[in-house]
């Protein structure tokens, strides 16, 4: 890991087993500064009782696509961050497959950050959800 909390894909990866991202198994497939690309394979303990991919699903992909890639854009300094607020519309859902996801940081501030992700049907392409969220950097006392 470099001075500035970079890591490769690889290196998050190791992060995630006997975490709720491993648990569902999502994956890293890429990761530079401002950029992250990762893809879950669905199958039927995340779906929702309907029969459809649970949104909880869809939410922790791109929650996690945004945080994971947050510490390496952190200010000097800085001791970690939090998410503060997340949003996500759902436009499309599967049953099967690779959902994948696309996080890109909108801004990298000293006392925010804000990131973007768009989920879709890695097969089809199809989007499933377009989802927000803003990171607090924390500050040590």
């Amino acid at each position: 890991m470099s001075a500035t909390g970079f890591l490769t894909a690889d290196e998050l990866n190791r992060l995630l087993p006997g975490t709720f991202p491993g648990l569902l198994g999502i994956v890293v497939d890429s990761h530079e500064p401002g950029t992250l690309t990762s893809h879950l394979d669905i199958r039927p303990e995340l779906l929702a009782p309907n029969g459809y991919l649970h949104a909880g699903t869809v939410v922790t992909l791109a929650d996690t696509s945004c945080g994971l890639p947050t510490r390496a854009l952190l200010p000097e300094g800085s001791s970690g961050f939090t998410t503060i607020e997340l949003k996500s519309n759902h436009l499309s859902t599967a049953r099967e497959g690779r959902i994948a996801c696309t996080a890109t940081n909108v801004h990298a501030g000293r006392t925010t950050q804000v990131w973007d992700a768009v989920v879709s049907n890695a097969d089809s392409g199809k989007t499933i959800a377009l989802f927000r969220c803003t990171q607090s950097v924390l500050w040590p006392r």
